[in-house]
């Protein structure tokens, strides 16, 4: 039976318009944990860029003049030679991404959960349909957030292109747009998408579907109850498997992003993320493509948890049933 209009009136928003609320409350709990964490995705990129192979071709060798060597010292160096403030650089197209992208993730998965796949009547739910879930939630998330994940990655590397002498590409946020959008058009703003949605369903197979199974086991199978303790532990395990999944594909999917590019918007270094994956690991070998591991589980192991605690918890405060 529906209710009443007048009824319906009174509701909370959350009650509502579910799934818009739950497409703002994780936005909101991403801009927390993007925050928190971004200087070490800063690091990340960089210690992933440098010793770049393909770069030989366009006679480039500043690829070799000042090289990071590890995450400390290259977070040291960008303090000491850019600002502290440059730690966030980037940190803008970052947020507007995080808020499409997560946003999209986990409104894509509790609806095939709940709607989609269904759990059985003792609440349990089979791990294959988490994995298939974990992945069109990611490959759907990330395909609406490319334009900004581009933004972001471009603007992480002006400050390297300051010291390298090299003229800054983008004057802000909206700059960068608006050039990447004159120049490679509306398919420019997808550069790079293949291996972003491919980076994105293993990320988050590792993430969605590695919290959600083990919070449920917790709860189900241990005297844990649905509790901060349980979110912690999960978000753990959840941000060491999204570590290990997505590194190589982001990799992959970072230099794509960054390569130079002609009027129509193909890239010069890499035809696609294949030809980009055998040129890393023959020019560089297959260890290139976990460059930047460190700083990338040390940023998404605490940005799982900030994420995970923060969304279950301003969902309790609003009145959405937990994850």
């Amino acid at each position: 039976m529906s209710v009443p209009e007048e009824e319906e009136r009174l509701l909370p928003l959350a009650q509502r318009w579910p799934r818009a609320s739950k497409f703002l409350l994780s936005g909101c709990a991403a801009t927390v944990a993007e925050l928190a964490t971004f200087p070490l995705d800063l690091t990340k990129t960089r210690l992933q860029m440098q010793g770049e192979a393909a770069l030989a071709r366009l006679g480039d060798v500043a690829r070799e003049s000042a090289p990071y060597r590890g995450m400390v010292r290259t977070a040291l160096g960008i303090i000491q030679e850019e600002g502290f403030l440059k730690l966030w650089q980037g940190v803008t197209p970052a947020i507007y991404r995080h808020v499409v992208y997560s946003g999209g993730r986990m409104v894509t998965y509790e609806h095939l959960r709940e709607v989609v796949f269904g759990k059985s009547e003792d609440e349990h739910y089979p791990l294959w349909k988490s994995v298939i879930g974990g992945m069109m939630a990611g490959v759907i998330g990330q395909f609406l957030a490319n334009p900004t994940d581009l933004v972001k990655v471009q603007m992480q590397m002006e400050g390297k292109r300051k010291l390298e002498g090299k003229p800054l590409r983008f004057r802000g946020v909206h700059h960068a747009f608006a050039k990447i959008l004159a120049e490679g058009g509306i398919r420019g703003l997808w550069a790079g998408w293949v291996p972003n949605i491919q980076r994105a369903a293993l990320v988050n197979m590792g993430d969605l579907t590695t919290y959600d199974t083990v919070k449920h086991y917790l709860v189900l199978n241990t005297p844990l109850e649905d509790n901060i303790m349980t979110h912690g532990l999960s978000s753990l395990c959840s941000g060491l498997v999204a570590s290990i999944l997505g590194t190589p594909a982001d990799v992959i999917k970072s230099r794509i992003m960054n390569q130079p590019r002609d009027k129509q918007g193909r890239g010069l270094l890499y035809k696609s993320s294949t030809d980009c994956l055998i040129q890393a690991v023959q020019g560089e070998g297959f260890m290139s493509l976990y460059k930047g591991f460190l700083p990338s589980w040390l940023r998404m192991t605490p940005w799982s948890m900030v994420f995970w605690l923060t969304y279950e918890k301003i969902r309790e405060m609003s009145g959405v049933s937990p994850f």
